[in-house]
């Protein structure tokens, strides 16, 4: 399958954090083990407020030593890192939205073919030049960075220079096919309207190597770690389709026709006017309630909707 490129760039923004102490800083604000973090493997974490609840979704790449790109919706860009810097102290790091000096596209096509595509104006170039067949695995392409995302088929983030071309050359997709690839992989997004609305385990962060429960402290830790090891976190981001026409986005909350209180977390509108969604809500019926955060408040629109499933396994 050859590979397509997005016409419309995605609506991403970067953070450049930069300085000798630069994963040791990070080590301390977000969610996995930054010192895993290599120029070949990229890591997804979250930032938390002390409650442990989500402020942001963090893509972290690191181009050379002492630097790292964190790939995030350009709409918080501007609040992360300017939270971020308050608790710099001494290091010897800054934090930097570069939003507007990169561009961030996406990439489909099949993890077969993921080999033979390079630079339209490197065809012949060495080896490292081909995007990355395996998730998390980052490569080079001329001036840009490409990650590979999780699921099939195969998505890449592209993150380039905005003074260079985007590459490699393809026809074009549409935003809406991307965001409909990423709800079916059950890949959670964190907006201004849901920052702060979710603790860590209700967007499914660890059933997505997203958080390390072996490193040291960080901000919001300890809310994350009683969750995960005083019992089973009862609500979970879920992946539904409605079963009649509406339009859904982050935020909206109601009840699901079993009585469960739900909350979206991301959702794409189908050609027949349904919506295909993830929303946390509890994975029981009835259960009882035992963590803080939102997964709806029983109020709202009743809502018809099918369990879809994910493609990865909930821990127990």
């Amino acid at each position: 399958m050859s590979l397509t490129r997005t016409s419309l760039l995605l609506p991403l923004g970067v953070l450049h954090v930069r300085g000798t102490d630069a994963i040791t800083f990070l080590q301390g604000q977000v969610s996995n083990d930054v010192a895993q973090l290599s120029p070949s493997r990229a890591l997804l974490a979250g930032y938390h407020n002390p409650q442990g609840r989500v402020i942001a979704l963090l893509r972290l790449l690191q181009p050379s030593p002492g630097e790292v790109l964190a790939v995030l919706p350009r709409e918080l860009a501007t609040t992360v890192a300017a939270r971020l810097a308050k608790f710099i102290l001494r290091a010897k790091v800054t934090v930097t939205d570069v939003s507007t000096q990169w561009t961030v596209a996406g990439l489909v096509g099949s993890a077969a073919g993921a080999s033979d595509l390079r630079p339209a104006d490197d065809a012949g170039g060495p080896p490292g030049t081909a995007l990355p067949p395996a998730p998390d695995v980052t490569a080079r392409l001329g001036a840009s960075l490409a990650v590979r995302l999780g699921g099939e088929p195969g998505r890449w983030l592209l993150i380039t220079p905005a003074a260079q071309p985007a590459a490699p050359a393809g026809d074009a997709t549409g935003r809406q096919a991307w965001q409909r690839l990423a709800v079916a992989a059950g890949e959670p997004q964190v907006y201004a309207r849901t920052s702060e609305e979710f603790v860590a385990q209700m967007l499914n962060l660890d059933a997505l190597g997203a958080i390390a429960f072996d490193k040291g402290c960080y901000t919001g830790q300890e809310v994350i770690a009683r969750a995960h090891y005083r019992g089973r976190v009862k609500r979970r981001m879920q992946r539904f389709v409605s079963t009649a026409p509406v339009l859904l986005q982050p935020a909206d909350a109601g009840v699901l026709e079993d009585g469960r209180p739900f909350k979206v977390v991301d959702a794409i509108a189908l050609d027949d006017g349904r919506s295909e969604f993830l929303a946390v809500t509890p994975l029981v019926a009835g259960a009882p309630d035992a963590e803080g955060g939102a997964s709806g408040t029983g109020h709202g629109q009743r809502l018809g909707a099918e369990p879809l499933p994910l493609p990865y396994a909930l821990p127990l």
